[in-house]
């Protein structure tokens, strides 16, 4: 007998399964997806700056124009669930590129306008599809087509890139708009949208089975899916479905929330509210882009968070803290920037698109293949929020001379929010898609 056998069987030895290869193509194709975000979000802010200038020059009421404002934002919200369902007919790049040709359009229509109706359809139509189109559908498709690790941090990355191009463009427009006025400022916009979209032609790619690659994270080779017939259907079906579903309703109520004490309020009215009293509009936009520049810190942080924690808490969490800061912002104003309005900035910055990355996961772990549209659907329940607030907060200035009810009502919504982030259930095991 020798040694092996008195010794005993030999025991099985497990090979690690290799890890998956690496590219850097998928981060390339986010950063293209980036640029378009950052070029679309930076019309989502302006319209804050262009109420002053358009209520002195035409002498249309702050309500007029904010139904406007309304309207773009509610047009925003219903385009994104058929722009998931068309980037799935169609492909990411034909759907992206058209959309920036839609808002240089649209940005360039308001140059020559004279009648109110004019705004309603150029910014609010216009400008509008296209933005809704590029908007953080874009970012749940991408992520999802994309990546296979990581996914939470990406969407967080694409987020933020929205938030910045929100805010980095503010304090150079404010300053145009003082300037040479709103139509220079327009322009500009029109013209960065215009100069992206040739950007997307030539780099943006639908899938990773196009150039030959793999999902960030994949172990295996990921075919393209076949073009989706009927987008257009396949949106409403899909919507049908899902809204017979507990967690749907929550998470549209819980984001349109979100869309009001975010685009409805803070970038509708911030500006406006600032300057009732005393703050010049430059000194305000300085405050807008101080949160534009926390919100990348705070969101890139939520999808890392989202990635390792349970996301319903997180939710709950920034819901509970933003309320607290809308309650407490009619405190801070004063004609000059001072140490707590500051604080407020980084605070809200930090918090504000933060709760995109945990959403977009709990669609993904309801709703699975279907999350890019239901999220689209979720994201319209975020800007009728945002519309209802930009319109509404209009009128109350109109009515009350002031904000401040603005603010505290906006609050006790938030606190509403953070309630229901914490009903939503898991999904059963058996439900759960598979990574």
């Amino acid at each position: 007998m020798n040694a092996r056998t008195a010794a005993g069987p030999a025991t099985p030895t497990t090979t690690p399964a290799p890890a998956p290869p690496r590219s850097l193509r998928p981060w390339a194709v986010a950063a293209v997806a980036a640029v378009a975000i950052v070029t679309a979000g930076a019309f989502t802010t302006l319209a804050g700056l262009l109420v002053g200038p358009l209520h002195a020059e035409f002498g249309w009421s702050r309500g007029a124009i904010g139904v406007a404002m309304a309207v773009n934002m509610v047009v925003y919200g219903a385009t994104a669930p058929f722009a998931a369902a068309l980037m799935d007919r169609f492909g990411m790049r034909r759907v992206i590129g058209g959309s920036l040709a839609l808002i240089a359009g649209g940005a360039a229509g308001t140059l020559t306008m004279g009648e109110i109706w004019q705004l309603v359809l150029c910014w609010g139509v216009l400008v509008g599809l296209g933005s809704g189109a590029a908007s953080m559908v874009f970012a749940a498709t991408l992520t999802e087509r994309w990546f296979v690790a990581r996914r939470g941090l990406v969407a967080g990355l694409l987020t933020a890139a929205s938030v910045f191009g929100q805010f980095v463009f503010l304090p150079v427009l404010s300053r145009v708009v003082e300037g040479p006025g709103w139509r220079t400022a327009t322009l500009t916009l029109a013209v960065a949208a215009a100069a992206a979209t040739p950007l997307v032609a030539f780099f943006l790619r639908d899938h990773p089975a196009d150039v030959g690659g793999l999902p960030h994270g994949a172990r295996e080779f990921v075919p393209r899916p076949p073009p989706v017939q009927g987008a257009a259907v396949r949106a409403v079906r899909t919507l049908v479905s899902a809204a017979r579903t507990a967690p749907f309703w929550l998470l549209a109520g819980i984001f349109a929330v979100c869309g009001a004490s975010t685009n409805g309020v803070m970038w509708s009215h911030f500006a406006p509210a600032a300057h009732d009293h005393g703050m010049p509009v430059t000194a305000a936009a300085s405050v807008l882009a101080l949160i534009g520049i926390f919100n990348v810190a705070g969101t890139v942080a939520s999808g890392w968070l989202t990635d390792r924690y349970d996301a319903r808490r997180l939710l709950a969490g920034y819901f509970a803290v933003r309320g607290l800061s809308l309650l407490v912002l009619p405190l801070l104003f004063s004609a000059t920037l001072n140490a707590p309005l500051v604080a407020f900035a980084v605070v809200f910055g930090l918090l504000d698109v933060a709760t995109v990355p945990p959403t977009i996961a709990l669609a993904r772990e309801h709703f699975g293949a279907r999350s890019a549209i239901v999220f689209g659907w979720v994201n319209a329940g975020h800007q009728l929020g945002a519309g209802a607030v930009a319109f509404g907060g209009g009128v109350a200035r109109d009515l009350f001379g002031g904000y401040d009810v603005v603010w505290v009502t906006t609050a006790a919504l938030c606190a509403a929010a953070a309630l229901l982030s914490l009903v939503v259930r898991k999904p059963a095991p058996t439900t759960r898609p598979a990574p």
